[in-house]
């Protein structure tokens, strides 16, 4: 469907995991080994917030329907800012149009939010879906993915006080109308949510067999299993990366998120939260 990354940790430029990892994100939108698909080039996009950011900081966002390999600008933009957390996302379109308004992430006032995966049976649930948005958030919605839809159901349901409730609240009603047209597994992907301070990755499926989903250990760890590793020397202690798909090939840098699991980074430290129980 599509690969993400959300960054969190000491300032650093964008470009380091964006382009110049092994397996940067830029090199998963050509050739993704873990993904659906293998080319994700049906767009991009960039949210990053500044430099002395809290909870109710704005991010400033960057999408574009060129592929990302191939988009000039992305270069420019990613040696250019450094941001102490920032979300990035290839898109793999399935279904709904290549445009701009379709790109992730997805911004409301400090909230960024991206998905990989989908909702199952679109076309029968979008209207019952759409009438359970708040009358405040339906305007809001620009483009035409599920994606943003289950952005503005969570937000609807309250993710700026409780994410993890929200978001759960939100994947029921998705399952509950979903099963209602006769979809069976009406859920699918990993969801990554942030207020400029905490990063929230979700990862479940109706079916029990989502998208995959890895985070990065502790940099002190890493360093020390590889202190002669240049690639390792320009990231803080702070430094954590959430992922797709691994960004390199170094052997206990990154770890599997388990299913229905939400992994929460705060203050530079990850905690995993079971997430919802699988509907049989």
């Amino acid at each position: 469907m599509c690969r993400w990354l959300a960054y969190a940790g000491e300032p650093i430029q964008l470009s380091k995991l964006i382009l110049d990892t092994q397996n940067s994100l830029v090199a998963q939108s050509l050739n993704s080994p873990l993904g659906a698909e293998t080319v994700n080039g049906d767009g991009f996009g960039v949210g990053w917030y500044p430099l002395d950011a809290t909870a109710g900081s704005i991010p400033a966002m960057f999408h574009s329907i060129e592929p990302a390999w191939h988009d000039e600008n992305l270069s420019e933009i990613t040696h250019a800012i450094e941001s102490p957390l920032f979300f990035a996302h290839v898109r793999a379109a399935a279904g709904p149009p290549i445009q701009q308004t379709n790109c992730h992430p997805f911004r409301h006032d400090n909230w960024l939010f991206m998905h990989n995966g989908s909702l199952a049976g679109m076309a029968l649930v979008r209207r019952d879906l759409a009438l359970a948005v708040a009358p405040e958030f339906f305007p809001l919605i620009r483009g035409t993915t599920d994606s943003e839809v289950l952005f503005y159901l969570a937000l609807t349901l309250g993710l700026r006080e409780d994410p993890v409730t929200a978001m759960a609240a939100a994947i029921r009603k998705v399952e509950e109308i979903g099963h209602a047209h006769g979809v069976e597994f009406p859920m699918q992907g990993t969801v990554a949510v942030s207020d400029g301070a905490t990063v929230w990755a979700f990862r479940y499926s109706s079916q029990g067999r989502t998208r995959t989903l890895f985070h990065s250990v502790a940099m002190a760890s890493l360093q020390q299993m590889y202190p002669d590793e240049e690639r390792l020397r320009g990231f803080g202690l702070s430094a954590r990366v959430i992922v797709s798909e691994p960004l390199t090939d170094l052997p206990g840098v990154f770890v599997e998120v388990p299913e229905s699991t939400v992994a929460i980074l705060e203050g530079g430290e990850y905690r995993h939260e079971p997430f919802l129980a699988t509907v049989e």
